[in-house]
């Protein structure tokens, strides 16, 4: 790997920390699609748990007073069974499968932001039991990918309330997967020497990047960094689809 490449690597981990101290998700989000163009397929699912594990620790330090238990453990419950069918999906998936569905869910995030789906409301409808099946499909994909965040965030932003009692519901979720899905993909044998040497680059970098998204959380404007965020993701989205094919 170039210096430039190596670079790059450890740049997109201190903008995807920051974009998760900040907005309180965005790690796999923002590194996935870039870290898969100048990364061997295998290494980043991994890297992308343990670094999004770490930037949502920092941010779960900014909102547990407005945790709560009964909001949260039906995702979590969800997140028991979708963790593990996850991470054995990612060893049954090719490095081109890997590509495509990555692509495909950036470009699907986007447009459901983009579409104004997340402004529609929901309510109480489906109760503890529709919670229980996004937290599923997020621990799936954050076993899968380390893509935990999104699916529990744009059905929470469709059950309407507070912003902040939403953060403090898909935050301390995104932590619990992601460790679960570092730990698992650990146990499957995916955090091997090559993985470690990344971390080692990229960990610091992200922290950081989260420590400084957490305190500007309140003086950047939401909408103007939510559209360079989004942005972003297209064209990474768009990339992977292209490499996929």
């Amino acid at each position: 790997m170039t210096w430039e490449a190596m670079g790059l690597v450890v740049g997109v981990a201190s903008v995807a920390g920051f974009v998760s101290g900040f907005a309180g998700f965005g790690t796999a989000l923002v590194a996935a699609g870039l870290w898969l163009n100048v990364l061997p397929a295998a290494v980043v699912p991994p890297l992308v748990a343990v670094c999004a594990a770490a930037a949502q620790a920092i941010g779960v330090l900014h909102v547990r007073r407005a945790f709560r238990w009964d909001r949260a453990w039906p995702y979590l419950a969800g997140a028991a069974l979708g963790v593990p069918l996850g991470v054995m999906a990612l060893d049954l998936a090719s490095p081109k499968v890997l590509l495509l569905v990555v692509g495909v869910f950036l470009i699907l995030y986007c447009l459901v932001q983009v579409t104004g789906l997340g402004r529609w409301r929901v309510g109480p409808w489906g109760g503890r039991k529709a919670d229980s099946l996004v937290g599923l499909g997020g621990g799936v994909l954050g076993g899968f990918a380390g893509l935990s965040g999104p699916l529990p965030l744009i059905w929470l932003q469709l059950r309407g309330g507070a912003s902040e009692v939403q953060r403090a519901t898909y935050q301390p979720f995104n932590l619990v997967v992601l460790t679960a899905a570092s730990l698992g993909m650990a146990m499957a044998g995916r955090i091997d020497g090559e993985v470690l040497v990344f971390l080692a680059l990229c960990l610091p970098a992200t922290v950081l990047g989260a420590w400084a998204g957490a305190r500007s959380y309140r003086l950047v404007d939401e909408a103007m960094f939510r559209a360079v965020v989004l942005g972003l993701l297209g064209v990474s989205g768009l990339a992977l689809l292209i490499r996929s094919f």
